[in-house]
C-alpha cells in the first residue's frame, strides 16, 4: 500500500532519481497553476505530511517544482525571498524539497485531479477544514427570473430527510458560507430532455445516438448565491450571468420549473483571511454572487470596498438590494433587516456601509489590459481616499486574474497570502 504521509527531504537531481516523471505537455501550467492559486493548500500538506513544525511553516512560501507518477514534490523557501534577501535565520528552510506521495500512482495527467483532491481532503480532516466533497445532490427547480440585464436567478429547493424515526437529519447544503461552489450536471438535463422529447427514439439514445445529444461542456461550477431553510425544505439562489452562446449559460436559461439539476461536486471558497482588516473585494459577473453573499455574513468591523467590473451597465444594479450585516451584528445574530445602502460615492460613510466602484468595459472581462485598468482604478481611489488595505479577495478570468496579483501585490505591498485573487472562468 503506499505511503500517504511518506514526505523525505531531497535534492533536485535525487528526486528525478528516484521517481517517475510524468511526459504531458499540460504539466508547467498545471504546475503554474496551483502555485499561483493554491498556496494555502501546498503549506497544508507540509504541515500534514512532512515533520516541519508550525514555527517554521510561519517562515515559508512553498511551490510545487515537479509531478511525478508517485506523487508530488514541493519545495520550500523564506516567506518573501522574492522581494528581500535569505536571512541567515531562515536558511535552513531555504529550498528544502519535500516528496508527498499519492495514495495510489497515476498514470496520466487525467488521473491528477482524484489523487490531488484526496491529498487535499486528508490534509484538511487532519486540519478542521472546510474541503472538496465528491457527493451528489439533486435540486428541485421551483423558478427563474433576471435580476439584472444579463444575470438569471435560479430558485432550486431540496426536501429534508427524516431517518426511520423521523429524526431530520442535518442538510449538507450550507446556509452560512459565502462562494460556495457546485459543479453542475448539464448532461443530466440533457439527456433527460431527450428522453422526454418526441423528436428522439429510444433507438437514436440506445445505438450511438446518445454522444450526439451530450452538450458540449458536461458539466460546470456555479456559486450558491444564498441558501436557507424554509419549513421541511431548503431553499436556494443560484444566479447564472448569460453572456452569448455558452452551454452553461444556455442549459440555465432552458430550465423550467418542475425540472430537476443535479450537482457533483462541492467546493468551498477560501475567504477566511477578510475576517480582519481593510478588504478590497474585486468581482466581475461571475463572482458578484460570491461577493453578495460575504457582505450578508460579513464578520469584519471594517466594511470592505468593492471594485465590481461588468461588460453591461444595466447589471450593476446586482448589489443595489443586497443588505450587509452591520458591524457591530457581525459580532452576535445575523440580522438580515438592517437597512444598508451601496455608497457609490468616493468615500465611505460609516460601518455598516460599503463602497462600490464600478467599472463598465463594453467588452468581455478578460486580459491584461483589464488587470491594469482595475489597478489603476484603485490606485485613483486611494490617492483621494487615504486606506490602508490589508486583505484583497477577487475572482475573475484566468489572465486577468494572473496579471492583476503581481500589480496589487506592487501596489499593495502585500504577502502571496494577503491577495487571494481566483481564477473563476476562462477565455476559450
Amino acid at each position: 500500500m503506499t505511503n500517504l504521509l511518506l514526505a523525505a527531504t531531497e535534492n533536485a537531481d535525487n528526486q528525478h532519481s528516484h521517481y517517475t516523471s510524468l511526459n504531458a505537455p499540460e504539466i508547467a501550467s498545471v504546475v503554474a497553476h496551483i502555485n499561483e492559486e493554491h498556496l494555502d493548500e501546498l503549506l497544508g500538506f507540509l504541515s500534514v505530511f512532512t515533520s516541519l513544525s508550525t514555527a517554521e511553516l510561519d517562515l515559508v512560501d512553498a511551490q510545487i517544482t515537479n509531478i511525478y507518477v508517485e506523487g508530488i514534490a514541493i519545495q520550500t523557501c523564506p516567506k518573501g525571498s522574492e522581494n528581500q534577501p535569505t536571512d541567515a535565520q531562515d536558511s535552513s528552510l531555504h529550498d528544502q524539497i519535500f516528496f508527498i506521495a499519492f495514495a495510489a500512482p497515476i498514470s496520466q495527467l487525467d488521473d491528477l485531479q482524484a489523487q490531488y483532491i484526496l491529498l487535499k481532503q486528508r490534509a484538511d480532516k487532519k486540519l478542521g477544514k472546510k474541503t472538496i466533497k465528491l457527493t451528489k445532490q439533486v435540486f428541485d427547480v421551483q423558478n427563474s427570473y433576471r435580476i439584472s440585464k444579463n444575470m438569471l436567478r435560479l430558485e432550486l429547493s431540496m426536501p429534508i430527510l427524516s431517518d426511520a424515526k423521523g429524526t431530520t437529519s442535518s442538510t449538507s447544503v450550507p446556509t452560512n458560507e459565502a462562494g460556495y461552489a457546485y459543479l453542475f450536471d448539464l448532461e443530466h438535463n440533457a439527456m433527460t430532455n431527450a428522453l422526454m422529447s418526441d423528436d428522439v427514439g429510444d433507438n437514436a439514445v440506445n445505438d450511438g445516438g446518445k454522444d450526439n445529444l451530450r452538450p458540449t461542456r458536461p458539466h460546470c461550477y456555479y456559486t450558491l448565491r444564498k441558501a436557507w431553510q424554509a419549513d421541511d425544505e431548503i431553499r436556494a439562489w443560484v444566479d447564472v450571468f448569460l453572456h452569448g452562446d455558452t452551454p452553461g449559460g444556455n442549459w440555465a436559461a432552458e430550465l423550467q420549473a418542475g425540472e430537476t439539476v443535479v450537482t457533483k461536486r462541492e467546493f468551498p471558497e477560501k475567504v477566511e483571511h477578510l475576517r480582519d482588516g481593510q478588504a478590497v473585494l474585486i468581482v466581475d459577473e461571475t463572482s458578484m454572487p460570491t461577493a453578495a453573499r460575504l457582505l450578508e455574513l460579513w464578520n469584519n468591523p471594517k466594511p470592505p470596498l468593492i471594485i465590481c467590473v461588468t461588460q453591461d451597465a444595466d447589471d450593476q444594479i446586482y448589489f443595489d438590494t443586497v443588505k450587509m450585516r452591520s458591524s457591530l451584528d457581525s459580532i452576535g445574530n445575523d440580522n438580515s433587516n438592517i437597512d444598508n445602502k451601496i455608497d457609490c460615492d468616493t468615500e465611505t460613510h460609516g460601518n455598516d456601509h460599503f463602497t462600490v466602484l464600478p467599472i463598465v468595459t463594453n467588452q468581455a472581462n478578460s486580459g491584461s489590459d483589464l488587470a491594469t485598468l482595475i489597478d489603476s482604478t484603485l490606485g485613483d481611489y486611494l490617492t483621494d481616499n487615504p486606506l490602508q488595505i490589508d486583505k484583497v479577495w477577487g475572482a475573475l478570468e484566468a489572465n486577468t486574474a494572473k496579471a492583476l496579483r503581481s500589480l496589487l501585490r506592487e501596489r499593495l505591498e502585500l504577502s502571496r497570502t494577503g491577495v487571494v485573487v481566483k481564477v473563476y472562468w476562462r477565455h476559450d
